[in-house]
């Protein structure tokens, strides 16, 4: 009787589980309202037969991860297998809470990291602890907590690779990112 129980329930799953969507068969379809042999023949074409857009280039030069921030660090580093701020970082902590309570309408992402060691999921939750204990200190120190947003990335984007302490303790940190 159980194995009569969970064919039924295994049969359930994957049925449930199979789609009449075909995937690999998506049309493709234009609707730009131009084919490719008008802009050959001249037709939306710029000067050398090189097709005009609207869109306006991207000056990298003026990127905005230096643009918009306080001057000095945003990134605050933590010690092995913990979140609590150490003294040496507080003062990052202050200047930005200061460049935040300037300007009320300035927006700030408080992103969590971890080193390799240890599994994904520890690694989320530790990143999502050491960005709240960023958040809950600049709270403290004035910052209205509409203004802040903590998110982890674990151990998805370090900031330098390599298997040793100093890697490790680089890749250990919360950075501020303001938008």
């Amino acid at each position: 009787m159980k194995q009569f129980v969970l064919t039924v329930i295994v049969a359930a799953a994957l049925a449930g589980c199979s789609s009449p969507v075909k995937l690999d068969d998506v049309p493709v379809q234009d609707k730009s309202g131009t084919s490719a042999g008008a802009i050959g023949a001249g037709q939306g074409a710029g000067a050398g037969g090189v097709a005009q857009s609207g869109v306006t280039p991207v000056d990298l030069s003026k990127s905005g991860d230096t643009a918009g921030g306080p001057a000095g660090a945003r990134i605050v580093y933590f010690d092995y297998d913990s979140y609590s701020i150490r003294g040496d970082e507080q003062a990052t902590v202050e200047n930005n809470a200061r460049y935040l309570r300037a300007d009320r309408n300035r927006k700030a992402v408080v992103e969590g990291h971890t080193d390799e060691r240890g599994g994904r999921e520890y690694n989320l939750a530790l990143g999502q602890k050491r960005s709240e204990a960023v958040r809950r200190a600049l709270g403290l120190l004035g910052v209205p907590e509409a203004q802040v947003e903590a998110v982890s990335f674990g151990k998805e984007k370090p900031a330098v690779q390599g298997s040793d302490e100093a890697a490790y303790a680089r890749n250990r940190r919360a950075e501020i990112t303001y938008r």
